[in-house]
């Protein structure tokens, strides 16, 4: 039970101990030598999984992980007709029959039968989400075979089709890179950068496409993506690992990205995507261990080191932090994920100042035609102008993000927001703050807006609705309840009142909040209401940069 838990909170070493443990009582029991096999392979630690693995291969609740796991000892041993063999064909999970297809075909290419390898990725029928996986699987043996033409068709196919990639965006932009890559080797630098075109339609701003163009254009030769079995088995791992990437899917996802590191593992972009998903699960040490085994000359190299730097803010290691961003910025001052980067650090320690004069120097960089990718800067800039109690700047950096993406929901929220609270602009403000809430209905934040808008007019029966339904979607947020506790002893509900305040102190408000609570719990709120600031009024997240 302590394992259990421990797997629970995503405590993976500590529930590695507690199986052993447990195991030393009970030596045969299955269930916990399969929960212990898991734990290590998604923590990691292969060798000591593989032994499991090899026990449990015909324990049906465990047998396509066990299998795997043998498929990636036998391929990294370049057994490959053995590897080939451990693959139990799958018809009815689409997800396991593709995996299953991708693996034996690579087997078989390490095993000299490349072309029976493309043949049976090219049969593979199933959901219309394939060809994405396919095409990318069939044009990266076709090229490590040599046979560009056939390489650069798959290639082509596949990138032709961006509304097929959104099920696998890692997928797809793995496709335009390896075009690209291939194309330029070749010398066909107009051919290369129109590949990387798509691909930054697809994904703007994304820096390692960015990389990878300068490398084009200063006349580089970009390296092969997949040569060997090795790194195409890693590459299956890799595809639906990322594709999965989604809450609720962490252990699948983290055990094919920890195969997909055992065979290739230096392969950039496993790290970083592995890396995020440690600190997601709340290993932030681990994430910056592996951001760090990221290679130097990756195009990916950027990205982790930008990941890096929020991570140490996690750590709340916030001077560190901050010099590794600063430095960021330094090698590369084009780069504007720097600038987003540092900046959600300063907010998340509220250093407005400084965070007000980063974002003016983004917005310097990006020149006097910018386009609806950046119109975060300019959101970023007005709620640091905002907070500096600057509202003239905030006024006209919200306004000019608007003009930039007029339908964006917390720019919407934000500046409705701040009218209504400053009594300004009340019928537009208004506006602004339901047009958000129509676009985004589940967004907590959006809503406890609408209504804390509510209760500064003084219509506290529609604030009580609107913050209801904010508490349901986010209840365990403290100014949520705070605001509702306020919204309830208006209307004279007045015992509700109490309970969301204590529930606000119970969900451990900001050191700024926390008094107030304490106040009204004491005393309840005055008849005339005070004045309450537009901060902590939930329209953003602090540090929440959407890079």
């Amino acid at each position: 039970m302590a394992g259990r838990t421990a797997d629970v909170d995503n405590d993976t070493g500590r529930a590695i101990e507690f199986y052993r443990k447990a195991l030393e009582f009970d030596p045969e029991n299955a269930d916990i030598k399969q929960r212990l096999m898991v734990a290590l392979l998604t923590d990691g630690r292969f060798e000591e999984g593989v032994v499991l693995a090899r026990e449990l291969k015909e324990d049906p609740a465990v047998a396509q992980v066990s299998n795997l796991a043998l498929l990636v000892e036998a391929t990294t041993k370049r057994e490959y007709r053995k590897a080939a063999s451990l693959i139990k064909p799958d018809d009815s999970n689409p997800i396991d029959n593709l995996l299953n297809t991708l693996l034996k075909a690579w087997t078989e290419y390490g095993d000299s039968k490349g072309s029976e390898g493309i043949r049976s990725i090219l049969a593979l029928e199933g959901p219309p989400w394939y060809p994405v996986f396919t095409r990318y699987h069939a044009g990266a043996m076709a090229w490590a075979m040599g046979n560009k033409a056939e390489a650069r068709k798959h290639f082509t196919d596949l990138i032709a089709d961006p509304q097929g990639g959104g099920a696998a965006p890692d997928t797809y932009i793995r496709g335009v890179m390896a075009l690209a890559g291939m194309e330029a080797r070749d010398g066909n630098t107009r051919a290369a950068l129109d590949a990387l075109a798509k691909g930054e339609d697809f994904s703007p701003g994304y820096a390692p496409l960015a990389a990878l163009r300068q490398l084009i254009d200063e006349g580089g030769k970009p390296e092969a993506g997949v040569k060997t079995a090795q790194q195409g088995a890693a590459a299956a791992f890799f595809t639906l690992g990322s594709a999965l990437n989604r809450e609720g899917a962490e252990e699948t996802v983290a055990v094919y990205l920890q195969f997909a590191r055992v065979l290739d593992p230096a392969d950039a972009s496993t790290l970083v995507i592995l890396g995020g998903l440690k600190e997601r699960l709340g290993k932030i040490e681990d994430a910056i261990a592996i951001y760090e085994a990221v290679p130097e000359t990756s195009p990916m190299r950027r990205v982790s080191e930008l990941q890096l730097g929020l991570a140490l803010a996690d750590l709340e290691r916030t001077d560190e932090a901050k010099e590794h961003l600063k430095a960021l910025i330094a090698a590369d001052p084009k780069d504007i994920r720097s600038y987003l980067a540092y900046g959600s650090v300063l907010s998340m320690n509220k250093d407005y100042a400084e965070m007000a004069l980063t974002y003016e120097r983004a917005i310097s960089v990006i020149g006097p035609t910018p386009t609806q990718n950046d119109w975060n800067l300019f959101f970023q800039a007005g709620i640091a102008n905002e907070r500096l109690k600057q509202w003239p700047k905030a006024e006209a950096h919200f306004k000019r993000a608007l003009e930039l993406y007029p339908d964006q929901p917390q720019v919407m929220n934000y500046l409705g927001y701040s009218w209504i609270d400053m009594n300004m602009n009340l019928k537009e403000g208004m506006d602004l703050i339901r047009a958000a809430v129509d676009l985004r209905p589940n967004d907590g934040y959006i809503v406890d807006s609408l209504g804390w808008a509510h209760y500064r007019l003084g219509q506290y029966e529609d604030a009580v609705r609107e913050l209801e339904r904010a508490v349901e979607l986010r209840p365990a947020d403290p100014t949520i309840n705070d605001h509702l506790g306020d919204a309830y002893w208006r209307v004279g509900r007045e015992l509700e009142a109490t309970f969301q305040w204590k529930r606000a102190l119970a969900n451990e408000p900001e050191a700024d909040l926390k008094p107030k609570i304490e106040l009204k719990l004491s005393e309840g709120l005055p008849v005339d209401d005070p004045d309450i600031p537009a901060a902590a009024n939930g329209a953003i997240k602090a540090g929440d940069t959407s890079l």
